[in-house]
């Protein structure tokens, strides 16, 4: 392998045997002609790519998709079925919560461990303590056994310490999902840091504007199978489009909005509002959003997106593209559309909570509400207007 290279994967497969019940397993296991009882399935089909020294790579997709067993293999917590990986550099990962840690021993204790599993001694993990309890900032519960833990503060040593050992190339699985935005922020620039050493960063996420912000690279598994391998804004906009068009609207299963409180978010949305369910064209339309804070924070956007019946967005409102850059912690926040140009037809509220800069999100809502337009006008049975919107518009003769 090349020494710019940190990954190589060839022809990689990853199959498993599925049975329609624990006797089929039985019955092939016992048969004297070996017959199959299994049926065949690709978690990984066919995938073959290098990953650069100092690249940033994002993998998306799907739930199912694959992307989780991929990193398995890479770090070799799986093995696959065929073909090869070739890893150059020292590996550290986060794959699951919690993943590599005992619940029964203390946080310092599971430092050591995890630092003994990555090939550290004793002495070298007493050298990385205190910058591990720093990044972690959990206080006395270090000296907890992990099993106590909330899930922020599982993720915050789980990070704390795959981080702190100063990895060759870092794997990260949706772990920055989990805890308050301060972390996450901290998580970010501790990752820039590691680019700017030249190490490797792939990490699976569901955020499209993480990839397109933070990657080099992007990588869309479908199915087990690879589908692109590009730059990270090219293979962001071709999965959008595809999720956008694979959108069954009469399948949607809306969000129904309990009210109860997560104190493991942020910023929670509670409630998505239409100020009428069916509007005629020229009307004002209102949409009301109600907003629970569990730590105070300033640094949020909103962002709402409207979608006909063919999935399709037809428009987006967003606070930080109409300049409003500071907010306060508003519990209700209402977008008025004056004298709507919407065609007639049933449209689709999402909601979106991120951070300004639109790389972590602290709440979303797809497909919360809907509302309806009729047309006020018609010409021989006709609609005033056809296309995605009906823009306002003058004549003038002379």
């Amino acid at each position: 392998m090349k020494n710019d290279i940190a990954i190589k994967i060839d022809n990689l497969a990853k199959i498993y045997h599925l049975y329609d019940s624990p006797l089929d397993r039985l019955k092939e296991s016992l048969h004297p002609l070996r017959k199959k009882y299994h049926r065949d399935f690709y978690a990984l089909d066919d995938i073959s790519l290098e990953i650069k020294k100092g690249e940033t790579v994002g993998i998306i997709g799907k739930n199912g998709a694959g992307k989780s067993t991929l990193l398995k293999i890479i770090t070799g917590v799986l093995s696959p079925t065929s073909g090869t990986v070739q890893v150059n550099g020292k590996i550290s990962s986060l794959l699951e919560l919690g993943a590599g840690f005992n619940p029964e021993m203390s946080g310092i204790e599971n430092i050591y461990m995890n630092g003994t599993i990555m090939g550290y001694s004793r002495e070298e993990m007493d050298a990385k303590l205190d910058s591990i309890l720093s990044f972690a900032d959990i206080g006395d519960f270090v000296h907890q056994p992990v099993k106590m833990y909330s899930s922020g503060m599982f993720a915050r040593l789980a990070f704390a310490v795959a981080i702190n050992v100063e990895p060759d190339i870092l794997i990260v699985d949706e772990a920055l999902s989990v805890g308050d935005m301060a972390f996450q922020e901290k998580c970010i620039l501790k990752m820039k840091s590691m680019l700017n050493a030249n190490r490797n960063i792939i990490f699976v996420s569901h955020s499209l504007p993480s990839v397109r912000n933070f990657c080099h690279r992007a990588i869309w598994i479908k199915d087990g199978k690879m589908v692109m391998n590009n730059e990270a804004s090219i293979v962001c906009e071709a999965y959008s489009d595809f999720m956008k068009k694979s959108i069954d609207t009469n399948k949607i299963e809306k969000r129904e909005f309990s009210g109860a409180k997560n104190p493991e978010k942020t910023i929670q949305i509670i409630d998505v509002k239409t100020s009428q369910d069916s509007y005629t064209t020229d009307e004002d339309v209102e949409i009301s959003i109600t907003l629970h804070f569990n730590k105070q924070t300033f640094d949020y956007a909103i962002g709402i997106l409207i979608y006909d019946e063919q999935g399709t967005l037809v428009t987006l409102f967003n606070t930080v593209r109409d300049d409003i850059i500071t907010l306060d912690m508003f519990s209700h926040i209402s977008l008025i559309i004056p004298c709507n140009d919407f065609l007639s037809g049933q449209y689709f509220v999402s909601v979106s909570i991120s951070d300004m800069n639109a790389m972590f999100s602290y709440d979303f809502g797809e497909y919360v509400k809907s509302f309806n337009i009729k047309s006020k006008r018609s010409y021989a049975g006709m609609p005033v207007s056809e296309g995605y919107f009906r823009a306002k518009h003058l004549w003038k003769f002379s």
